[in-house]
């Protein structure tokens, strides 16, 4: 007999996240084939669905590891399925982490998926269920950046070539911002079974607010200096240029004008 816990349907993709998958490859063949009448619109189409599909494996894999560790209770919350649609809040973990692309052209995922921590036993475990999310990202970046540092984008269009480097560099700032110990974002979690009672009290106000505390010290003009020097430090080493992320991003904002100067090196 099929427990609840262990149900297959618990298992199975869901048809939201097969469709994001159909709207990202149809996309990207239209910025391929210059299908597309303005082609930042597609670029649009292709970079927002790519970054939904990395958030969703994001929490996935928070969701996989929580199952391993003991918190059997994920496949009945659906969030095994990879469908969006089941995370627990849809404003934190879909609509913000899109405004933030939006606006800032940074990736953040917002926090989603609900762990039973008391099944789970072991702080390690616990710190591995943070990291697994992050770690994600990290991979989804190879994954991206892999045709560039193995020197096959010389014959890929422009626009293609340009928007898979802006949707790597939004799974590279996901993974680095992610990563920051502060309350409410993975680096914090797995900081957390690690320090005393009274520091896990203390910061458990800000958690909440996690998201646009960092959200918000990015807009100081030193941070905001140190972050994205940074991050092109780290997309360089994966031979992906800093005016390929620059016209990535411009043919996104499609609302703006097509790109101008479409020259890369």
């Amino acid at each position: 007999m099929t427990s609840a816990a262990t149900h297959p349907d618990h298992h199975r993709i869901s048809p939201v996240f097969l469709g994001l998958v159909a709207i990202m490859a149809v996309s990207g063949w239209a910025v391929w084939a210059g299908w597309a009448e303005v082609t930042g619109v597609a670029v649009f189409f292709f970079v927002v669905s790519g970054w939904i599909i990395s958030l969703c494996l994001h929490e996935y894999a928070h969701a996989r590891s929580a199952l391993s560790a003991g918190d059997v209770s994920v496949g009945a919350k659906g969030y095994l399925t990879l469908n969006p649609l089941h995370y627990t809040h849809a404003m934190l973990s879909i609509v913000l982490p899109v405004i933030f692309v939006i606006l800032g052209g940074i990736g953040l995922p917002g926090g989603a998926v609900y762990i039973e921590r008391g099944r789970i036993r072991g702080r390690w475990k616990h710190s591995v269920i943070s990291a697994a999310g992050p770690l994600t990202n990290a991979l989804f970046a190879a994954v991206l950046t892999a045709p560039f540092w193995l020197d096959s984008m010389r014959d890929v269009p422009v626009a293609f070539r340009s928007a898979l480097a802006f949707l790597a560099l939004l799974q590279v700032t996901a993974a680095v911002l992610n990563l920051l110990p502060v309350p409410g974002l993975d680096g914090f979690g797995i900081l957390e079974p690690w320090l005393s009672p009274r520091v896990r009290q203390q910061a458990e106000p800000f958690a909440p607010f996690g998201l646009l505390i960092v959200f918000g010290c990015l807009w100081i003009p030193q941070v905001n200096e140190v972050f994205w020097g940074l991050i092109d430090g780290l997309l360089r080493g994966m031979d992906v240029s800093e005016p390929e992320t620059f016209l990535g991003l411009e043919y996104f904002r499609f609302w703006e004008g097509e790109p101008q100067n479409v020259l890369l090196p």
